[in-house]
């Protein structure tokens, strides 16, 4: 009689544990990959929403033969005081032509459908105004999609991409102009030293100002919106009335956290009058804590203001990607920066400051070495971005 065996079905206990274990493996080897692959599509798409800013900044100089104005707009009341910032300007260059006429007509809604009375006037109210629909509107190509950090219900709008103001401190709010455009006379004699940047506060630039040439200048920087979590690259310090930054930028590095040094200590002050007057989180406010860049200090490093939201001060182009940030060129093109570029004297005075004393003169050439080099507009500097 034949011994039969029956022939086995199934895999034994051994053997189960073992082909989990080996995909176990094999997820934990390919989930990093997948996550720098998602990372790259959000880095890529980062640059073509910046790519599609220079586009418009093309297109609008080509309309006007004029940059947008960072820190323009209407004083009279009810008006924006001045104090819209320059993608505003762009939003029918960018495919938000229905933004823009909202903003461009009165409107007579508010943001929760009831009937405004008096109307909200041509161009808009003041920047803060959460009853203005354009206003708390999030413009998809302001944002980074590396950003995770998103606006509450009826708050302003977000940004992560700001004009380049140079490399100046002192008055960079105002570049001595006053908000019904004049001149302020006690910082006239060194009104040259100001906002060396693509864009000047409250000053329309062109592209025949930029005579270092719009390849060689920096036109916007990427940056971050506060998350409430004292991270340096965030973050933008209150230093009340301490100027010392003016003369010593390296100052504001006071707060780091020495055990933590991507994030301040707790109890840093940062704030800037207000729970939505941080870095990128008023797409519309010129003012430069929330739309600016300098090119001081590095990627990523350190930011810090006079005394609050509308102050001078350094606030430095940061972002979620690995190792640097974006910028876009005067000539429409998109490039990464890297942590490590090569950025002078962190020590070095301000260009223009002390006011009648520095000694930097108006066109001298940046402390601040290849970085703030490529922030100036008109310093006959011979630079270009390293790839």
């Amino acid at each position: 009689m034949k011994n039969f065996r029956k022939a086995r079905t199934g895999f034994t206990l051994v053997e189960l544990l073992v082909v989990i274990a080996i995909i176990g493996v094999l997820v934990g080897l390919l989930l990093p990959a997948v996550q720098a692959a998602r990372e790259a599509a959000r880095r890529m798409s980062c640059s073509n929403n910046f790519k599609q800013l220079g586009l418009g900044l093309h297109n609008y100089h080509s309309a006007f033969k004029k940059l947008p104005k960072q820190s323009g707009g209407t004083y009279e009341n009810p008006g924006n005081r001045n104090l819209q910032s320059f993608l505003i300007g762009l939003t029918p260059f960018i495919e938000q032509q229905a933004i823009w006429e909202m903003i461009a007509n009165p409107r007579a809604v508010n943001h929760n459908g009831s009937a405004k009375s008096p109307v909200f006037p041509a161009m808009g109210p003041v920047p803060w105004d959460r009853n203005y629909t354009p206003w708390v509107t999030q413009i998809g190509t302001y944002r980074c999609p590396s950003d995770p950090n998103q606006p509450p219900a009826n708050f302003e709008g977000f940004t992560n991409y700001a004009a380049c103001i140079g490399d100046g401190i002192a008055s960079n709010n105002h570049s001595c102009i006053d908000q019904n455009g004049l001149e302020l006379g006690w910082c006239t004699p060194r009104r040259g030293s100001y906002n060396r940047g693509f864009f000047q506060t409250r000053y329309q630039t062109s592209f025949r100002d930029i005579l270092d040439g719009l390849s060689n200048t920096i036109a916007c920087g990427e940056i971050l919106t506060d998350n409430g979590t004292l991270e340096v690259n965030s973050t933008v310090v209150n230093r009340g009335n301490d100027a010392s930054f003016f003369i010593t930028p390296s100052n504001c590095e006071s707060t780091i956290d020495p055990l933590r040094p991507s994030f301040h200590v707790q109890g840093t002050n940062t704030n800037n009058w207000g729970s939505s007057q941080n870095k990128g989180m008023r797409w519309t406010d010129g003012r430069p804590v929330m739309t600016s860049v300098t090119t001081i200090m590095a990627p990523n490093k350190v930011s810090c203001a006079y005394s609050g939201d509308g102050s001078d001060g350094m606030f430095t182009v940061g972002s979620r990607h690995q190792g640097g940030a974006h910028v876009l060129m005067g000539d429409g093109a998109v490039k990464f920066i890297t942590d490590s570029i090569e950025a002078g004297d962190k020590n070095a005075n301000s260009p223009a400051w002390p006011v009648n004393t520095s000694t930097t003169p108006p066109g001298g050439q940046s402390p601040y070495g290849l970085w703030g080099a490529l922030g100036t507009r008109d310093t006959r500097e011979n630079v270009a971005v390293p790839d």
